[in-house]
């Protein structure tokens, strides 16, 4: 095998928006520092993601930690609408509780601005915007997630990685292209020898951060529309469900839990047991 390395780091600041990459960030507890910290709900207080309103990938998130504009927390760029600068919640603001897929979660509601703003954008008059408040609150899943272990508003888990030559393997096998992007995985790591072979992995070392492999990831929906023109086709779903199917579901990518936090910076040597 020759030296791996990290060729990408890719932050959401809000859940379902554009892919920001950066050349360095922190990895905390909880994750990235900027990924996933806000998502956008309904008028029932759920989860909205791009599988049911594939317009969120249009809206461009900034923070300081993407090289937004430092002393602002978030800032919001769409089609049709001035950039909007938005303020996290401050500590006295009330709770909100959330449903997050099959879970209840406690956020943090940022206000009418905003909301308005989401509104104009995506077209939909029931939506809001939700900071993360507590994400140390939050219970993962015993069966891969051990105590101490965080995510904000990830899927389920802080960080995501995938390798070069799964997506490599991944495009090779399908009828249509298959970009990196479509996995929407914060790491990525070229310099591996076989396709999926982080699904071997156990522990990951990147620059001053270390993490655990918790899980393979099962793949949704959300992986066959595509970001610039928002059409859906049947790929990677169809490919993976002919080379990586099993229990049910198909597979590509690994979850992570962080057990030690630190700076990362793309070309950092992946150390891997």
């Amino acid at each position: 095998m020759g030296r791996m390395r990290l060729a990408g780091i890719n932050v959401h600041p809000v859940k379902s928006t554009a892919i920001r990459p950066v050349e360095a960030a922190y990895v905390g507890r909880t994750g990235i520092v900027g990924d996933r910290e806000w998502m956008v709900v309904d008028g029932a207080d759920k989860l909205v993601t791009a599988r049911e309103l594939r317009s969120l990938f249009e809206i461009v998130a900034e923070t300081p930690a993407t090289g937004g504009r430092t002393g602002v927390d978030l800032t919001l760029s769409g089609p049709g609408a001035d950039p909007l600068e938005v303020t996290a919640p401050d500590e006295d603001a009330p709770t909100v509780g959330v449903r997050f897929f099959r879970k209840q979660l406690t956020a943090r509601a940022v206000g009418e601005t905003a909301d308005s703003w989401l509104r104009k954008v995506l077209g939909r008059d029931d939506l809001r915007l939700m900071w993360c408040a507590e994400p140390t609150r939050r219970a993962m899943n015993p069966d891969n997630f051990r105590p101490g272990e965080y995510a904000a508003f990830h899927d389920s888990s802080p960080v995501s990685l995938i390798s070069d030559a799964s997506v490599g393997q991944v495009d090779a096998w399908a009828d249509d292209d298959v970009p990196a992007g479509r996995f929407r995985a914060n790491l990525l790591v070229d310099g591996v020898s076989e396709p999926f072979a982080e699904d071997g992995w156990q522990e990951v070392a990147i620059g001053g951060a270390r993490f655990r492999v918790a899980a393979r990831i099962d793949r949704c929906v959300m992986t066959t529309i595509d970001a610039k023109t928002l059409e859906s086709g049947k790929d990677p779903l169809r490919t993976l469900a002919r080379h990586r199917r099993w229990d049910g579901k198909v597979w590509a990518a690994v979850h992570l839990a962080v057990v030690h936090p630190g700076e990362i910076a793309v070309g950092d040597g992946v150390i891997v047991s």
